[in-house]
């Protein structure tokens, strides 16, 4: 995520109906794309991307393509959402788009089950393109859903630990927690008290909090969203309810939630100069590779650190892993030019000089193992930390469902009203979201 125009994207996504989804043409690229490649042709090319920084960054890297492939034009079109990728795709016709990106990667299961992004996998074998060899496993698995690849991954994102180094040395804390107990304890050592409120906040564990989300704490932890039957797992797996325990008494420990919850709302825009982490109110953050250039860019008066998050207690051999997520592109179903379609798709995703030139301009992690360890990749030791990240096996991010991200949702509601304490009973909580996730799932099938 580069900016303040991709979560604005994001949100909007979120937001919008995806009914258009399961509704969306189901032609499938298959073996019959028949256009030349070598012909000429033109191709149009929408992504989410919207700010000037951004937007060059795009038409840079489709600049390299078309000089590799001066056959080939591309009318690039930026700041599509899904809502408006979702309408098009369903209406067809030869006005709409022939290569296709988006920011959501939980919407990857909608996409590939509906068939509203053409199978790719007739053109990555026709290429020879031995995936598992060129892209790390966690963003092979987003951009898949149940055999079905019908996208691959442009960039990615990498979650992990912001600290105040000088908030550190002046607690006396000497290195970055690594485990989750270890966590509580520097969160609260680096916790000052202000009358009601907070002169410095160790860390905000709050839902609402800027990515303390429940799919970001739950990276940390091994763990199954779904049961080898594909029901939900989420009151069965003892990762779930040892996440949502731990989270709560963090809650309580660190002033409680009404008190948090104050204290966040005089927090400056998540993608603003004013951010909590850059004005010192909080010490530590959950963030992706973005919050270092953003930060940076702020002016903080402080050294900042970087690290993973910390893992279970008992799962210390794993620490280094993290959340995943990214932007994904694929092939309209309904273009009739599917095979130059793919060289495009093709080059942006796994030509090595073009994802690490993209990367650099965007400051995003590369999603190939050439281009993460490429010497004309820009970085630094506090940037590096979310390229390890990107790396590590266990990394990984929530399996795509037949109806997108309505299970995170509802378990992400579930959240927000057990640290509230408006629920009481986590066990009963838990069931009676998994039986809520099942019935949702059934439906959109």
């Amino acid at each position: 995520m580069p900016g303040i125009s991709r979560k604005a994207t994001l949100a909007l996504a979120a937001t919008a109906s995806l009914a258009l989804l399961t509704t969306a043409c189901t032609g499938q690229s298959g073996s019959g794309a028949t256009d030349d490649p070598n012909a000429r042709t033109t191709l149009t090319f929408w992504h989410g991307w919207s700010a000037p920084a951004e937007v060059k960054a795009v038409q840079d890297v489709v600049d390299r393509f078309e000089k590799a492939h001066p056959n080939i034009t591309v009318k690039v079109v930026g700041n599509i959402n899904d809502d408006k990728l979702n309408q098009a795709l369903r209406a067809g016709g030869s006005n709409g788009p022939d290569v296709v990106s988006s920011f959501t990667t939980s919407n990857v299961g909608k996409f590939c089950s509906s068939g509203a992004f053409a199978d790719l996998k007739p053109f990555v074998e026709k290429s020879k393109l031995d995936l598992d060899r060129i892209i790390p496993k966690p963003m092979l698995d987003y951009t898949q859903f149940e055999g079905t690849r019908c996208a691959l991954p442009l960039l990615g994102d990498a979650y992990g630990l912001y600290y105040n180094k000088d908030a550190f040395a002046k607690a006396g804390i000497t290195e970055p927690p690594k485990t989750w107990t270890e966590f509580a304890r520097v969160a609260k050592k680096l916790t000052k008290a202000k009358g009601d409120g907070y002169e410095q906040l160790g860390f905000m564990p709050n839902y609402h909090g800027y990515e303390t989300v429940v799919d970001h704490y739950m990276s940390q932890w091994d763990h199954a969203y779904f049961d080898a039957d594909g029901r939900s797992n989420v009151a069965e797996d003892p990762a779930f309810a040892e996440m949502f325990t731990y989270q709560k008494k963090l809650v309580d420990d660190l002033g409680g939630f009404a008190k948090l919850e104050r204290y966040r709302n005089t927090f400056g825009d998540e993608w603003g100069a004013e951010h909590p982490f850059h004005t010192g109110q909080v010490a530590m953050q959950l963030d992706g590779e973005w919050r270092l250039g953003m930060a940076r860019d702020a002016g903080v008066d402080f050294e900042i650190g970087t690290a993973p998050m910390p893992v279970a207690d008992d799962e210390v051999d794993e620490y280094g892993k993290g959340f995943l997520s990214g932007t994904i592109m694929g092939i309209a179903p309904q273009s009739e030019k599917q095979n130059a379609a793919w060289e495009l798709v093709k080059f942006m995703t796994t030509d090595t000089e073009a994802v690490v030139s993209f990367a650099n301009a965007i400051h995003n992690v590369p999603s190939t193992f050439e281009a993460l360890k490429s010497p004309g990749l820009k970085t630094d030791p506090a940037f590096t930390t979310f390229l390890d990240i990107a790396q590590h096996p266990e990394s990984n991010t929530p399996p795509a469902s037949v109806n997108g991200s309505t299970y995170q949702t509802t378990l992400q509601d579930f959240g927000y009203q057990y640290e509230s304490g408006k629920v009481k009973d986590l066990k009963a909580g838990l069931e009676k979201t998994a039986a809520q996730i099942d019935r949702d799932i059934e439906q959109a099938k």
